[in-house]
């Protein structure tokens, strides 16, 4: 069945004015434009963005064929999100696995990348929050493919490897964590969202 509708969540301090949200906003306008796009801006606090994701996600229509992109934390909530919409096709960017241990060290105020006069107050209570929102193996993992760069300075790829078993992994020699080099990965994580079509160098 065609896909109608593409959710891409970001990540913690971004905003949809992402640089791979609007690549990928751009790409389908051109290539997929009868896909229904949506790109929240996801609250700091977890429970929130949980929410947020879960409401927009019981409005789609009964027959709505949904694809998932999450990048870093945007990728630990599309897990998350995947574990019910069991039937989507998912994407994970440089997906954050442990973002309660890694975010500890972000308590405090925060201001957004793409607008620093905009702040907020990342706190212990988001920390138990993201302990809480953690799922288990999802239950369709040949619906998801992960893209992790080894050369990602934030997070750690063996990690993400470990976490998703039996999904489609593409591993990106080198690489950064914003992966940089998206719009060259942009067919290929279309085409595995559209069709299936796992990229040539995934196991």
């Amino acid at each position: 069945m065609a896909l109608t509708h593409l959710l891409y969540l970001h990540g913690f301090r971004s905003s949809p004015q992402s640089f791979k949200a609007q690549l990928l906003k751009a790409y389908l306008a051109e290539h997929h434009p009868e896909i229904v796009w949506h790109c929240p801006a996801l609250p700091p606090a977890p429970f929130a963005a949980a929410a947020l994701i879960d409401r927009w996600y019981a409005a789609l229509p009964a027959d709505a064929r949904l694809g998932i992109v999450g990048s870093s934390l945007g990728g630990f909530y599309a897990t998350w999100l995947a574990a019910k919409a069991v039937t989507a096709r998912v994407v994970l960017l440089n997906p954050a696995i442990y973002p309660a241990r890694d975010l500890r060290a972000q308590i405090g105020e925060q201001t957004c990348w793409h607008d620093p006069t905009q702040r907020f107050t990342f706190t212990a209570a988001h920390v138990a929050q993201l302990e809480a929102l953690a799922v288990g193996l999802l239950p369709n993992p040949e619906r998801v493919l992960l893209v992790a760069a080894k050369g990602d300075e934030l997070l750690d790829w063996r990690e993400m490897v470990a976490r998703y078993p039996g999904a489609h992994h593409w591993m990106l020699e080198g690489g950064d964590h914003a992966l940089s080099n998206f719009s060259e990965l942009l067919p290929q994580v279309v085409a595995f969202l559209v069709a299936h079509t796992v990229p040539g160098a995934a196991l």
